[in-house]
This record gives structure tokens, sequence and C-alpha cells, in this order.
């Protein structure tokens, strides 16, 4: 059989009868059989059950049922969201496994659009730090080079997608940890506006910056998840109320009157800078301008302040969510954890106020640039993904300000929606990613650019070596067509949370 790569050409070659769900969740349980042990993917997997589901999904569409977008598809879930299948761990030692009870808003949504939940995936403890070998835990490593680490903290998320284990996943960002490893995995995942999902029953790590979003091959994968993901809930009390738009209608392919503001970064991060990133910046541009886009240098402002702002608020926020448990199981928490959390006691809560006043005022001046040019791009990283052997460094970059190169935070703390998306590699054949940010709840011209530059290369499809025996190229339609006569995206379910 088949393996394909995006959550778009499976979709369709579902709806066209090329395949079935229950083949696409075996191959999908195939694919983490035979790469899960190495690289740390999954802290569980629901084999039976996704197939049971599987199969009640394939007899559905066999009666002619009104189904969803993601109908079939096996999606896996960052393991701070909760699910019916098992308690969520946070990848600790330390949450109350009591804490979770059944599905997150977000679980709920996916599995009313039809979605196969295949397991958990791995994270770094509560969403944040560095894999700790001495805990009983997963370490995650990347398919493009074991070696390396996957990012963090949506670690499984972005391996899987990178694999094939699954065709969709949730990640979840604080400070970059759905754009980081997508960046490193060499997939596409979006942070969405602060606000635009629900993220009731999500651990959390900043209640002020933490976003849900999608984890998938393209740009066109993660619209087809945030239609299904996205829109109002009563159980959040940060989530938006702003109608939820049509995020699959404007994928033309064409940036034409699109004026992007581009910014490399390299003042931030030179010295971390691959040797590659240049000439890879210089291609993702004229790929933008070859779909239309004008493409004109600009500066973010405030940069050094706004990603300060987020590590203040982030660890200020961490602090005292862990603070309890700190004083009393100390040695229960990973290494990098108590390192990076525990620079949150030497924060005041005049220092906090101050982040935030300083956030206020960087948000007005990237509200103002955004009215110059409708995108800002500048990369996700300086270079590709860090070695295992260097992470534990991780958290001394962060709290140090110099963030390793890493260009995240920025945006967290501006609460703006934010695709990260392959965009070349590095001489060692590791992914670079490109950010493309927008204005608040206008991901669909996000989406669209993103789109727009995947027509344009091909960067989001190259695979591993380990996993390319996998995979052929399938002969359908790769752009989802939704199901003639039936719903818009979650229309059957949106009425009752929109």
């Amino acid at each position: 059989m088949t393996a394909y790569k995006t959550l778009t050409e499976a979709a369709a070659a579902l709806r066209s009868g090329q395949v079935t769900s229950v083949e696409l969740v075996q191959q999908a349980i195939d694919i983490a059989d035979d790469q899960d042990a190495e690289l740390g993917i999954f802290l569980k997997r629901f084999n039976q059950t996704a197939l049971d589901q599987a199969a009640a999904a394939d007899a559905r569409w066999a009666a002619g049922d009104q189904v969803g977008a993601l109908h079939g598809i096996p999606i896996g879930i960052k393991d701070i969201i909760s699910t019916s299948e098992a308690p969520s761990t946070a990848q600790s030692l330390v949450l109350d496994q009591a804490w979770s009870d059944g599905d997150a808003v977000v679980v709920q949504r996916l599995r009313a659009a039809g979605a196969i939940i295949v397991g958990k995936l791995t994270t770094m403890e509560y969403a944040i730090g560095s894999p700790d070998p001495a805990k009983p835990f997963p370490i995650p490593r990347n398919p493009w080079d074991p070696d390396r680490w996957t990012g963090g903290s949506s670690s499984g998320s972005g391996s899987s997608v990178s694999t094939g284990a699954v065709l969709g996943a949730l990640g979840t960002d604080t400070g970059g940890s759905i754009r980081i490893p997508a960046a490193f995995c060499g997939i596409t995942g979006l942070m969405p506006t602060f606000g635009r999902v629900p993220k009731s029953g999500c651990v959390p790590l900043g209640y002020s910056l933490d976003h849900i979003g999608p984890m998938a091959r393209s740009a066109r994968d993660c619209a087809v998840m945030l239609e299904v993901l996205a829109g109002h809930h009563p159980s959040d009390p940060n989530v938006a109320t702003d109608p939820v738009d049509d995020y699959l209608t404007g994928l033309t392919g064409d940036l034409t009157g699109i004026r992007i503001g581009a910014d490399r970064l390299d003042r931030i991060g030179g010295a971390h800078e691959d040797p590659a990133l240049a000439a890879v910046w210089t291609d993702a541009l004229a790929a933008l301008r070859d779909r239309g886009a004008e493409v004109v240098d600009i500066e973010l402002p405030y940069y050094r302040e706004m990603a300060a702002a987020d590590m203040v608020i982030m660890l200020s926020e961490a602090l005292a969510y862990h603070l309890p448990d700190f004083q009393t199981r100390w040695e229960d928490y990973f290494e990098a954890t108590r390192m990076t959390v525990g620079a949150g006691m030497f924060y005041t809560a005049a220092d906090y106020v101050q982040a935030q006043r300083a956030r206020r005022v960087g948000v007005k001046a990237v509200t103002a640039t955004l009215r110059d040019v409708d995108l800002i791009i500048t990369p996700t990283a300086a270079g590709g993904a860090t070695p295992l052997s260097e992470t534990g460094a991780i958290g001394k970059d962060l709290t140090e300000g110099d963030g390793g190169g890493i260009y995240t935070g920025y945006w967290d703390s501006t609460g703006n929606p934010v695709l990260s998306l392959p965009m070349g590699f590095t001489d060692d054949g590791l992914p670079l990613g490109l950010q493309i940010a927008g204005r608040p709840f206008e991901e669909a011209l996000v989406l669209k650019a993103g789109d727009a530059f995947q027509q344009q290369t091909d960067h989001h499809l190259r695979l591993p070596d380990r996993v390319r025996s996998f995979f052929s190229t399938p002969q359908v339609d790769p752009v989802l067509s939704r199901p003639a006569g039936r719903p818009r995206v979650g229309t059957a379910v949106a009425a009752g949370r929109r």
C-alpha cells in the first residue's frame, strides 16, 4: 500500500476509494513500529482502539453518512492535552494522573470531524526545557539525524509527522514549541492567534501565552485542521468569539498584491547562523516573489525586549503554577525544568509587571508595522536541529536572553498567528524553517502565503532517509475538496460551539 505524505492527499484518496481508514491507520502503526523505539515519538499508543475506530469510520463512509474533514485520518496528541483513552502525564513524574478527565475541547472537535486518535506524543516535561536521560521517559530524537533533538516542546508531534507515524498532530506553543520542532523536523506548524483555539483540557505553562495549534506536512493540511479546531468555547475564558474563517478557499497559490516584510534577524543570532542560511533565505524570498508577492526589508521593532518579555512572563507564570510541587518534589522534576522554571525565582513582581508593559508597547509597534505590510517573515531559527549533546545548554541560553538563535518567543509575546514551514536545508541535510506572521485572526492570509510557497517549492515533501521506503507518489489530487453536497468543514458540529 502507498503511504501518503500529506493529510490532504490521504483524505482525497480515502474519498476516491483508493484507500480505507483501516489501511491509513495500519500504515501509521507500521511506521511507528519501525521508528518509535529509536526516535521516542510516543508515550502511549492506542493501536487496537484506533483500528476499531477506523473500521467504524469506513463503515460510516460506505453507508453514505455525513462525515467531517478529518474522517478516518490518523492524528496524534501532545501529552499535555487530555484524551479519554489514557491519563495525560505531561511527560513528568509530578503531574497528578487524576488531572485529566476525558477529552479536551480540541480533541472533542477532532473526533467530531472524524479523526482517529492513534496515541499520545512525547513532549518536554510540562512543555518546557530539554530531555533528561535520568528520567523514565523516551528521549525524542530527530528523524533527520537521531543524534540531534527534535526541538521542543512538541517533540513527538514534530517527529511523528516527519516520519508519517501520524498525518497530523496537535502541538502547543508558549515560546516556540510548535514552530521549533516544525523547523527542526522539516514539517509545517501553525501557532494560531492567542485565543483562536480553546485551551481547556491542556496543562498550562504560561496562562497569558499558551496556544494550541496544528502540526502537519503542509500549510494546506494545517488549514484543514484549523477549521476544525478554531472557534469559541465557554470553558476557556481567553478564547475569542471572532467567527472562524474559511481557510481553504483562499489557497490559490497567488500572492499578487500581498506586501511582505522580511527580517533575517542575523543581527540577533549571527553567532548561531548556519552557513547555508543566507542562500536559503534568498531563495525563499525569490519563491515568494515568483508567486506575486512584493517583498521588502524591514526590522522587527523591539525584538530583544519582546523576546525577553516572553521569557519573563512565561517563567513567572510557570513558577506560580509549579511552586508548591517545587517545594515538595524538586528531585522528581527534569533537571532542565528545574533550571529553566526555577530561574523564575529571580524575577520580581515588578519584573513581571514591567514585562507585561513592554509587551503592550511591542504589540502596538508590531500593529503599526503590519499597517505597512500584510505579512512578516523571518527564519524560525538560525540553524538546524540542536545536537542532543548540547541540549543541556538550552535553558541557559533562553534565560540569558540569547535564545540560541531561536526566533520564536517574540511572537508569543504579541500573540499574532505564525506559521513555520521548511524553506531549505543545511549543508548537512538538516531542515531550516521559515516563519510567516500575520495580523491577529488573519490566519487565512498566513496560510495562503504558506501554501503558495509550498506550491512553488517542495521542501515540505522531502523525507528523512530512514522512512523513504514507506512512501511512493500517490496518484490522487493533493488538493482536498469538500465532498459534494456536504457541509463546510466542521459545520455539522459548529452550530453548537461557535
